[in-house]
């Protein structure tokens, strides 16, 4: 496969799911059967046009044979009264109009024939039509509730991937107030180790100076001890 039919293949795929996202098959289905009713009208309005010219040339014929009545009786009288030029004359005219009134036999035994083709045409093409629309509206029902349970599914998506970032963040905010309250401890067993000072207690100086002021009380509470040791 060529560079040139390699790209010609993937802009027809990228075409597709273009055309997948825009195209609506409801609509579509509604056109086919928009055009399956055209198609049923014309095949009416030709067995319509089929119909009135066999009737037309129905009509006609009537007329070709009520002259030929008319012709054939004059031909009796004109012999009865004894002219025969008369009568051939009639009977050659009534001649040539069986000749026309057999032609229009022909015509209108075709028209028949195509009259009787459209017909079943139509019987066939109304019932396929009817077919199509049952089924049409089953397929857009089904469509449209998959459509719905789609919508709401993508709803319900939402509303978890929303809960999951809840979630997430109270996850982060337990982690920070346990790594606070750890610190906290830490922070305050060195205060209670001597490893920090607690400048919240007083002043440094304050501080100093009751270190002091212990301190003198142990040396004498130990000279003291020494004292009575030494009795």
């Amino acid at each position: 496969m060529g560079l040139l039919e390699r790209m010609s293949t993937v802009v027809r795929s990228k075409m597709n799911r273009i055309m997948d996202k825009v195209e609506d098959p409801r609509e579509t289905l509604d056109y086919s059967y928009e055009k399956q009713l055209e198609l049923l009208q014309n095949v009416k309005r030709g067995l319509a046009e089929v119909t009135t010219s066999k009737k037309r040339l129905e009509l006609q014929k009537a007329k070709l044979t009520q002259s030929m009545d008319k012709l054939d009786g004059q031909a009796r009288e004109s012999v009865a009264s004894g002219r025969e030029d008369l009568a051939r004359l009639a009977l050659e005219r009534k001649a040539a109009l069986q000749i026309q009134s057999q032609s229009l036999d022909g015509q209108i035994a075709d028209l028949e024939k195509e009259q009787q083709k459209l017909i079943a045409v139509e019987g066939r093409l109304s019932t396929k039509i009817e077919t199509f629309r049952a089924k049409k509206e089953t397929i857009k029902a089904q469509y449209s509730a998959a459509e719905a349970q789609v919508k709401v599914t993508e709803s319900v998506t939402g509303i978890s991937e929303e809960m999951a970032d809840v979630g997430l963040a109270v996850q982060r905010a337990e982690e920070k107030t346990e790594s606070m309250k750890a610190r906290s401890s830490a922070l305050d067993e060195l205060l209670e180790q001597g490893a920090l000072e607690d400048f919240s207690s007083g002043d440094v100086l304050e501080k100093e100076l009751n270190k002091a002021k212990a301190s003198g009380q142990v040396e004498a509470e130990l000279a003291k001890l020494k004292e009575e040791m030494k009795r």
